[in-house]
């Protein structure tokens, strides 16, 4: 924008505003709010934003851009599943006594493991009934006894694959199982 007379001004380095009363070549006069004349070069000045300016810019902007603008339509971000997450199984089941049972008091390890597998019997079957294809069962790692026990269960089952569990996700303590739908009882 071009700086003319009446124009109200600011000076780009120091904190000097005022109003333009001269223009020669290059160089402008302006009075500051206490009366003193100060003169600058065009390129040490920017114009304020007056009334004059403001209306200027409200009516000579194409509002129709400014509205078309805003209606763009914004793609909504869809959080990447890395392949391994997509088949990672979302149903788990934590088989540690202390989540099964408020306490352990009076049980034998015999009851603590019995309870421990009608737990995994009754999820597996809810898993089936409910046409769930992945569970894990968590077991912890201990002296293994509980693990073999599961083995054994699923075994029973024939419409069941079971394996190891992602090690970096459950360490060695857990057994993956695979269900399948269709297969005849």
């Amino acid at each position: 924008m071009k700086i003319k007379v009446g124009d109200t001004v600011e000076t780009i380095d120091d904190a000097i505003k005022g109003v333009v009363t001269k223009i020669s070549d290059n160089s402008v006069t302006i009075e500051d709010a206490d009366g003193f004349e100060l003169q600058f070069e065009a390129n040490e000045l920017v114009i304020i934003n007056s009334e004059k300016t403001l209306k200027n810019a409200i009516y000579n902007s194409d509002i129709e851009a400014v509205k078309k603008e805003k209606d763009t339509v914004k793609r909504k971000s869809v959080p990447t599943v890395k392949p391994k997450e997509r088949h990672a199984p979302k149903f788990e089941v934590d088989l540690h006594i202390h989540h099964l049972t408020d306490s352990t008091k009076g049980m034998t390890n015999f009851d603590m493991l019995n309870l421990q597998l009608d737990t995994a019997r009754g999820q597996l079957e809810f898993a089936i009934r409910k046409r769930i294809p992945k569970v894990v069962f968590i077991h912890g790692v201990g002296e293994g006894v509980l693990r073999q026990e599961l083995e054994t269960l699923f075994g029973r089952y024939n419409n069941v694959k079971f394996y190891d569990a992602d090690y970096k996700t459950y360490g060695l303590g857990a057994t993956e199982v695979r269900i399948f739908q269709n297969v005849a009882h």
